[in-house]
């Protein structure tokens, strides 16, 4: 066989992900908030964009997203109304808000939540704050800074005393009062050693009662015995009944374990719906929720130098003015993509809407891309880390695809109508003798819905409600 080598043509078609469809599909996956943010980073990029200042929030879907948005002459207006720095400091603390048109237009939500974000202090600072009521001495407050920033975000002292002792130069008793003046601060169970010091410092803040010893015991030697619901253990070795252990029980989960959980030194989070779904006049009305996303427009003054400037100032004026371009339509096609899952989830799990959780009916993403006519993966990412708000409450998007089951008159049901169905026979279960697994899983069966009893502990363990053996009330 002879070989040899040349050169041929030939034509071939392939998928190529360019730059600006990866963009597109980065833009379709995001949430409001951080679109939002990613918005804002063009803005400050790119020269040729501009926020429009007249942008309507409660403006209605374009039916055409290839075309440009209109370009508004530039009027200023944007910087007419600039908050005045007198007054600022007063309203963050809470105060009287300030004075000018400022705060006029902003809604009631969006002040509640600045002012929140204004007053968040960590566990740390708050701890500070009361020691400097507490204790006057420079050595005590030395010593109190110190033991405070020892303290993890769940209040508990890491370290021992003596190793603070020995790096501060006291004596191991300053150290021993300063921690006892810091375990009465709030949060009650402060800078505690361990979990059983902790729960005691609580338990010494309530009203004593006549079974305060029996807890305190539990406290100290059976914590282990209570996690694994051995009531009865407990009762033989501290010579009282299991119902008496199970009031106990009761007091100790009224105490926090974690007490400096409460505190952080973040911002709080804030769940922001990307969809909005209200019912009027029978129907569903769907609103996209992009009121933090300012619409975006091409400043003419750009337009107008890619027909005088040169050739360079040109080249890379015309690259900017792409690049917006695209961002803008990618922008639209989210909007536009989102609209059409959530008319289509609406369309297909309209019992939800109407009649509640309890109804949600299995659904796939492919059923969805199908009735929309895109490839399941659009689906995935429009629905992703994405929530909507429904006359029922605020919903991740994904809780709307779940796994179904099958009755016996052969009708699909959802695995969140059989956790529903579950959980309702547990709460009415008489508390001296609960279902088991088997037992429920029996029930459920009697209802029509066909589950195992692997299946009904699979779906409790989710719901964490525990074992038949620690509901059980003596």
């Amino acid at each position: 066989m002879q070989l040899d080598y040349g050169l041929k043509l030939e034509t071939t078609q392939k998928l190529i992900m360019t730059p600006q469809l990866r963009q597109a599909i980065a833009i379709l996956q995001l949430p409001s908030m951080e679109l939002a943010a990613l918005v804002g980073k063009e803005l400050l990029e790119n020269p040729v964009l501009e926020a429009d200042a007249n942008y309507n929030e409660n403006e209605n879907e374009q039916e055409n997203g290839d075309e440009l948005p209109a370009v508004p002459e530039p009027t200023g207006a944007e910087y007419d109304n600039q908050p005045e720095a007198d007054g600022w400091i007063e309203y963050l603390l809470g105060g009287t808000p300030v004075a000018g048109g400022s705060q006029a237009g902003m809604s009631e939500p969006t002040q509640a939540r600045e002012v929140a974000d204004a007053q968040t202090v960590s566990l740390q600072d708050y701890l500070e704050m009361q020691l400097h009521f507490a204790v006057f001495e420079p050595i005590h407050l030395t010593v109190g800074r110190y033991l405070i920033g020892s303290i993890d975000d769940n209040g508990y002292l890491c370290g021992t005393l003596a190793e603070a002792a020995a790096r501060l130069g006291v004596a191991g008793e300053c150290a021993e009062d300063v921690l006892a003046i810091i375990q009465t601060f709030d949060p009650l169970g402060v800078g505690a050693r361990n979990l059983q010091e902790c729960l005691l410092l609580q338990l010494a803040q309530q009203t004593p009662g006549p079974e305060i010893h029996l807890v305190k015991a539990i406290i100290a030697e059976h914590l282990d015995q209570v996690a694994c619901g051995r009531y009865k253990q407990i009762a033989d070795k501290l010579h009282c009944t299991p119902h008496e252990v199970q009031q106990a029980v009761d007091i100790i989960r009224t105490l926090d374990p974690k007490p400096g959980r409460a505190f952080g030194g973040g911002q709080p989070g804030y769940i922001t719906p990307d969809v909005s779904i209200e019912r009027l006049n029978g129907e569903y009305v769907i609103l996209i929720n992009d009121n933090h996303v300012p619409q975006l427009s091409i400043n003419p003054y750009y337009r107008q130098i890619v027909r005088e400037a040169d050739t360079d100032a040109r080249k890379y004026v015309e690259g900017r003015i792409h690049a917006a371009v695209w961002l803008i339509k990618s922008i639209e096609q989210r909007r536009r993509t989102l609209y059409n899952v959530t008319e289509a989830i609406i369309s297909l799990q309209r019992d939800f809407f109407d009649h509640g959780p309890k109804f949600l009916r299995p659904l796939t993403m492919k059923k969805v891309a199908e009735q929309i006519g895109v490839h399941e993966s659009t689906v995935s990412r429009a629905t992703a880390n994405k929530y909507v708000c429904t006359p029922h409450g605020v919903f991740g998007m994904n809780t709307f695809f779940t796994a179904g089951l099958q009755s016996t008159g052969g009708e699909d049901i959802s695995a969140s109508r059989v956790k529903q169905e579950l959980k309702e026979l547990i709460v009415a279960e008489n508390p001296k003798q609960p279902l088991s697994d088997q037992a429920l899983s029996d029930l459920l069966n009697g209802k029509g819905i066909m589950v195992s009893r692997r299946t009904v502990a699979k779906y409790r363990e989710e719901l964490t409600i525990p074992a038949s053996s620690r509901r059980k009330r003596h």
